[in-house]
Parts: structure tokens; C-alpha cells; sequence
């Protein structure tokens, strides 16, 4: 609705904190508003729905329905879309103001509220509505005059006082003449471009894009142009002194009483800040994926991010590697703290891009400890084979390392094939995990193995006679399953 002069507008406040409703509502009272309260979103729906105030002053922080959750409904509905939403909040960060925009958000003010400031933003963006909805009924009306008056008479209907007062900037460019030439800018398009309007009248709008002429958006707003249609498009602008603005382009066509295309009116915002903050939380975004899938395996990554609880799946095909470097606590007495690391990330480093070449899937070091497994979470039937190349390449590895320091590490592996139950558990800090005696096994065989062999079970070795060396240790006594015959795996055969 538009306001008459003497009207200062009905103002919804809708906070759960009984003190916060009490100050604003004499403050706002006193200032000549009409104040309607609501303590949580639920009563401040039916307010709305029944009273359509002006603006609404909307905490975040509120218990059932939150201050985003409220706004979004607001929005989502045609008859209060259109009311100014200001979010009272404590909160700060980037993330939650570029979360309230998105949302329908027209601005933040942050608590403790200063009396003054807030009655200037309610005015504000009052001031705006009341422009903006004298604006479309201007249109309407000029839309109508421009049916029955000449050119002139258009031109200095379209650049009335209502237009000029935006405080976004206007330009209007005629559509009967070649290359579309501006007639009219407003002072907001002024204070935007730092342009003043004799520099750009005549000129066609391109001017502003500078050197970005292959913008994408750009695609949307030519084609709108040549069918005449409306449009809304985003795009990177440039001021006179050359620094760039993100402008949100509005473009609406205008038809004389013949149906005859006559004007274009575009409506610039700069939207700078909050393309900024965008372009930040997406940074933030992408900085979080990547650090969850270096944690987790993409698969389950993507699983917690659609259902946030616990993950437990069974696989009934899987190998299971273990390998401790032998000897390293001795070295680690007589290397500083630094090059005790530097060593384990040359050493792990390597056998993780040997994880990544069998398509492995790496589960945790544990001090010279490394464990990896095959078939999982995407099960693959040739698990027992990948596991055993890998384990190859891992001596290959170290023996490299070797030359490289000039150090004598050997390497203990163990190797087992079976059933596990893996998955994701706890609420911090979660990791992704396997579990069973599968993996105990797997686990026992390094322990108990030979240094510098890949000591493996008789159910990993039934699944890969064929295809590799073995020799067979002979009956080991195993804690927890007894005696076991065991096989060392030489190498794979041509």
C-alpha cells in the first residue's frame, strides 16, 4: 500500500523476548508509528494475514518458528511478499546476513538496538516501499498517457519526480531509434556510475560493461531486448573512475497505444556487498567439501550431508592392509621432532598416491602405522588383487625412500580378505572406520609378520594363487584364532 504525507506507517514487531516488544513498541508508539506486537511466528502470521502492516521488524533467534523460517513464508506468500522485512539479530556473521537476504531479507540491525538507527531504517525502507509502490502505479498511469501523447510528452512523463527520487538508478533508452540511445538518467544513476546524464544521453547502455562484453547474462538481456520482453539479469559494471560494481539490472519494455515497442526502463541496484559476501560463503562452502572428502570417502561424504547420523554398512568382499614401519621409534630417538614428520609424510605421502592409483580407499595412520582397504565403500571384485599390487608398490615405495635418506626402514605387512562392518560414528571430530574379524585378522597377520615381508591369510591367498608368488610360512600360533597357516607374498607372477 502507498502511505499518504501524514501517515507513518503500521510497524509489526515479532520477538519472543517480552522486553525487547515493550521498548520498541513505546519508542515506535512515541514516533508516531502504529505498533502492532507478536511474541512468535505462528501469531505473527495471522497478524500479517489480517492486518498487512507496512514493515515488519523480525527477531532471528525465536524458539519453533525462527526469524529465517518466518521470512521465508512471507515471501512464499503473493499478498505479503512485498512487505519490508528487517531482521533484528546479535548475530554477525557473513553467513546468517547473506542467509537473511537470500531469504527476502531488506536489512539488518544488530542488538543492543540504538533507538535512532533503527527508526532511520524503518523510514527508509519505508520511504522506498512507498516509492516503489508509487512507482508501479505511476507506470500505469504514464503507460496510459503514453497511449495518447507525442514522443515529448512520453519523455517527460517517464522522468517525473517520483522516477528521479529513486534511490536506485533509472535510464531509459528509446526503442525506435538506432542502437537504442539513452534519454533519461536519474541522480541515483548519476551517484552509481559516476557518469553525469549529458555524458551518457545519446549513448547506447553498453558502455558500461567495459571490456566484459561476453558476459552470459548479457545473452539473456540482448534476447529479451530483440522480443521486447522483460527481464532481470546480473551483471559486472563499470563506474567512470573504472572500478567495478555488480549491478541487478531490471529491464521493462514500454508499448504506445498501437502496441508499438517505444521504450526501454532498466532499474539498477548495486549489489556489490552482497555479491561479495556470496561469492565468500561460496568460497567457505567449497573450503568445507573439500576438507570432508580429504576425511571421508566421497560416497559417504555425500550420505552425511543428506541424512546427518550414524553410517554402518556391511561388505561381504573386502582386503584389509596393514603395515608398521619396523624400527622407527629407534630412529625417532635420534631425529628431531620435524624431521620425525617430514619423514612419515615423504613415507606416507607415497603410499597414499599408490592408494589413489589402485582406486583404494585409504582409512588412518596411526604413527608408523598405515591401513587401507579394498572393495569398499564401492564394492569391486577383483579387491584381493588390488590389495596385493598395492602392497607390492608400498615396498617399492619405502625401498625408494631408502635410497632417497639414505635410511634403512623396513616395513611389516599384513593382509586379510572377508567380511566388515564400516561406517561413521560419533557427532565430532567423526572419522570413517572398519570393524570385524576381518580386520583384527588382517591386523594380527602384520604384527605377527616378518619385517620386511607381506605376511597374508589362507583366504587371501585361495583368491590369488593364480595370479602371484607366495611362500608359505607354515602354522603361526594366532591370538584370538588359534593356529593359522599363513603365506608371504613374493611378488606377482607374468
Amino acid at each position: 500500500m502507498s502511505l499518504g504525507s501524514d501517515e507513518k506507517g503500521v510497524i509489526l514487531i515479532v520477538d519472543d523476548n517480552p522486553d525487547t516488544l515493550d521498548l520498541l513498541f513505546f519508542f515506535l508508539s512515541d514516533s508516531d508509528f502504529t505498533v502492532l506486537v507478536a511474541q512468535n511466528g505462528k501469531i505473527a502470521l495471522q497478524i500479517v494475514e489480517e492486518s498487512h502492516p507496512d514493515l515488519i521488524l523480525l527477531d532471528v533467534m525465536m524458539p519453533g518458528i525462527d526469524g529465517f523460517e518466518i521470512c521465508r513464508r512471507l515471501k512464499a506468500n503473493e499478498a505479503s511478499q512485498d512487505i519490508p522485512v528487517i531482521f533484528m539479530t546479535a548475530l554477525s556473521d557473513t553467513e546468517d546476513k547473506v542467509k537473511g537476504f537470500n531469504v527476502g531479507a531488506v536489512d539488518y540491525i544488530t542488538k543492543p538496538i540504538q533507538e535512532e538507527v533503527l527508526k532511520a531504517r524503518i523510514t527508509t525502507h519505508l520511504t522506498i516501499r512507498n516509492l516503489n509502490c508509487s512507482l508501479v502505479e505511476q507506470n500505469k498511469r504514464l503507460q496510459a498517457e503514453i497511449r495518447e501523447r507525442q514522443q515529448k510528452e512520453e519523455e517527460l512523463r517517464l522522468s517525473n519526480q517520483a522516477i528521479a527520487a529513486s534511490s536506485d538508478g533509472i535510464v531509459i533508452a528509446d526503442a525506435r531509434k538506432p542502437d537504442m540511445p539513452i534519454t533519461y538518467v536519474n541522480p541515483a544513476f548519476e551517484r552509481l556510475t559516476g557518469y553525469q546524464a549529458e555524458e551518457v544521453v545519446g549513448r547506447n547502455c553498453r558502455f558500461l560493461q567495459g571490456k566484459d562484453t561476453d558476459q552470459p547474462a548479457l545473452n539473456e538481456l540482448r534476447e529479451a531486448i530483440r522480443e521486447g520482453k522483460g527481464c532481470k539479469v546480473i551483471l559486472s559494471n563499470y563506474r567512470k573512475n573504472g572500478t567495478l560494481f555488480w549491478n541487478e539490472l531490471s529491464v521493462s519494455p514500454i508499448y504506445d497505444a498501437e502496441g508499438n515497442l517505444t521504450h526501454f526502463v532498466g532499474i539498477q541496484s548495486d549489489i556489490t556487498e552482497r555479491k561479495v559476501a556470496q561469492e565468500a560463503l561460496h568460497y567457505q562452502q567449497e573450503q568445507t567439501e573439500n576438507l570432508l572428502l580429504n576425511i571421508l570417502p566421497k560416497p559417504i561424504a555425500e550420505r552425511l550431508k543428506l541424512e546427518p547420523s550414524t553410517i554402518a554398512d556391511s561388505f561381504e568382499e573386502v582386503s584389509v592392509l596393514f603395515a608398521d614401519l619396523v624400527g622407527f621409534t629407534e630412529f625417532s630417538n635420534r631425529r628431531s621432532a620435524k624431521e620425525l614428520v617430514e619423514v612419515l609424510n615423504v613415507i606416507f605421502s607415497g603410499f597414499d598416491k599408490l592408494a589413489e592409483k589402485h582406486d583404494l580407499e585409504k582409512i588412518k595412520t596411526i604413527g608408523d602405522a598405515y591401513m587401507v582397504v579394498a572393495g569398499l565403500p564401492m564394492p569391486r571384485p577383483d579387491h584381493t588383487s588390488a590389495i596385493a599390487q598395492m602392497a607390492l608398490d608400498m615396498q617399492q615405495s619405502l625401498t625408494q625412500v631408502n635410497a632417497e635418506t639414505g635410511e634403512s626402514f623396513k616395513m611389516r605387512i599384513g593382509i586379510n580378505s572377508g567380511s566388515v562392518v564400516a561406517g561413521v560414528i560419533g557427532l565430532k571430530k567423526f572419522s570413517y572406520d572398519l570393524w570385524g574379524d576381518t580386520v583384527n585378522t588382517a591386523s594380527r597377520m602384520e604384527s605377527l609378520g616378518i619385517p620386511g615381508t607381506i605376511q597374508v591369510t589362507a583366504q587371501t591367498y585361495e583368491r590369488l594363487r593364480d595370479q602371484f608368488i607366495f611362500e608359505e610360512r607354515g602354522i603361526i600360533p594366532v591370538k584370538g584364532k588359534g593356529e593359522m597357516t599363513t603365506y608371504l607374498l613374493k611378488g606377482r607372477k607374468s
